[in-house]
């Protein structure tokens, strides 16, 4: 069995600092005003009784990706370990990609005027190194690594703990897992339990 690669945020380490956000503009030269990741900032409550939570954002290289085919000249591409991308010589822009995604994780670069997302940064797991977001996650939220590999802290993590995914009605089954995440913080169908012991 090969690598099958996921992403576990906790949220209960995150600390909102945004390094993941610039890591991942520098590593990857993404223009401004774009991001392949991102922090949300959310707030619950009313006055004075005001909650804030923070959930980062990025694609999740789902399992069953709605992106894949929609594509008319198949620039969208799936690896064997699961990770998503694009092949920019092939994408024309159309944004029908942008639109299968429930994720709101691509969009179109203002420069090669090609739909862009996260890679997980496939250049660096190539190299054997991990995603520019979670070497510089400064709190050590982000966790990545192999699901098939039961010695990895990502098996480890979702075999341990209770997680949640972003909108798995849509049937993507996504590779991005949260813990503790806030349900009421989160939106309704934003984030449903999936898995773990509690």
């Amino acid at each position: 069995m090969g690598k099958r690669y996921a992403m576990v945020i906790d949220l209960r380490k995150c600390v909102g600092c945004h390094a993941c956000q610039v890591a991942c503009k520098s590593e990857n030269n993404v223009p401004l005003g774009v991001f392949r990741n991102w922090v949300d900032e959310l707030e619950t409550g009313k006055f004075p009784n005001v909650s804030r939570h923070r959930l980062p954002r990025l694609c999740n290289h789902s399992e069953n990706p709605s992106c894949l085919n929609v594509c008319p000249v198949k620039a969208t591409y799936q690896l064997e370990d699961g990770t998503v991308l694009i092949d920019y010589d092939r994408c024309i822009g159309c944004k029908y990609c942008i639109a299968a995604c429930p994720y709101d994780a691509r969009f179109i670069n203002p420069v090669r005027k090609t739909a862009e997302k996260c890679t997980y940064c496939h250049e660096r797991l190539e190299a054997g190194l991990q995603p520019a977001c979670v070497n510089t996650c400064i709190s050590g939220a982000r966790v990545f690594g192999d699901l098939n590999d039961p010695t990895s802290e990502v098996f480890k993590l979702l075999a341990t703990q209770p997680v949640n995914v972003s909108k798995p009605e849509t049937n993507n089954r996504p590779q991005t897992y949260y813990i503790g995440a806030d349900q009421k913080a989160l939106r309704p169908n934003l984030l449903d339990i999936v898995g773990g012991e509690k």
